[in-house]
């Protein structure tokens, strides 16, 4: 008659976990692709409670498990820190957002709104220069109301101011206008994009990425990060 024996008594009763395969698919199939460090404990203690008195585990063997563990525990403590962290830094993004309610920020390529007898001011960007600029106001309907032609600009941004009257003089009613432009760069004509300084309305956090971004004027939405000015 066949005797088992003590080990395989041991393994039997040991929360029906007889070897790491085992433990691997019962993890598995619980939607588990990875071995946690409390599995990892229980299948390393069954090891040593279980192992044979008369070849025990050998010293290297021992040490290198251990290792092991002290590593896992390393990475879960790290993970469990870097997602503190994380959430740290979204909620003092989104505070500093909420500081910029109320203040003007440049917006690309958005409407700006014109107060009757104000002025609206505005940012072109101009890497490499250029020989020639022009700028062209249009109304919410699309119909240019106003052109401003500058000459020779050095690389930099270039800082302009729309008065807000038309070319007869008389001042624009107030409203939606936006602006469009093209320079002529090294000879050739090219569209180069328009900033127009919008106010701040609402801060909000993008539900994907964790990224605070501004609604402003208009209901256009920009990320915190691309604001490069603020205004009063």
């Amino acid at each position: 008659m066949a005797v088992a024996s003590a080990t395989d008594k041991s393994a039997a009763q040991l929360l029906g976990v007889t070897s790491y395969e085992d433990k691997k698919v019962t993890s598995s199939a619980k939607g588990k692709e990875e071995m946690g460090k409390q599995d990892f404990l229980t299948l390393f203690t069954a090891q040593l409670k279980n192992q044979n008195p008369l070849e025990p585990v050998k010293n290297e063997a021992f040490v290198a498990q251990l290792a092991q563990f002290s590593q896992l525990e390393a990475l879960t403590n790290m993970q469990t820190s870097l997602n503190s962290f994380v959430s740290t830094m979204s909620a003092e993004r989104m505070l500093s957002g909420a500081s910029l309610i109320g203040k003007q920020v440049p917006v690309a390529d958005a409407s700006a709104s014109l107060v009757a007898g104000g002025k609206v001011n505005a940012t072109i960007n101009l890497p490499d220069g250029a020989s020639g600029v022009r700028v062209q106001v249009r109304d919410s309907g699309g119909t240019v109301v106003q052109e401003l032609i500058a000459g020779a600009q050095t690389p930099g941004n270039l800082d302009f101011v729309w008065d807000g009257k038309l070319p007869s003089g008389a001042p624009a009613p107030g409203g939606s206008y936006s602006f469009t432009a093209s320079a002529v760069v090294a000879g050739k004509t090219q569209n180069v994009t328009v900033q127009t300084m919008a106010t701040v309305r609402s801060v909000q956090t993008n539900g994907a990425t964790g990224d605070v971004q501004l609604q402003v004027d208009g209901g256009k939405t920009i990320p915190l990060s691309k604001v490069s000015r603020i205004g009063q």
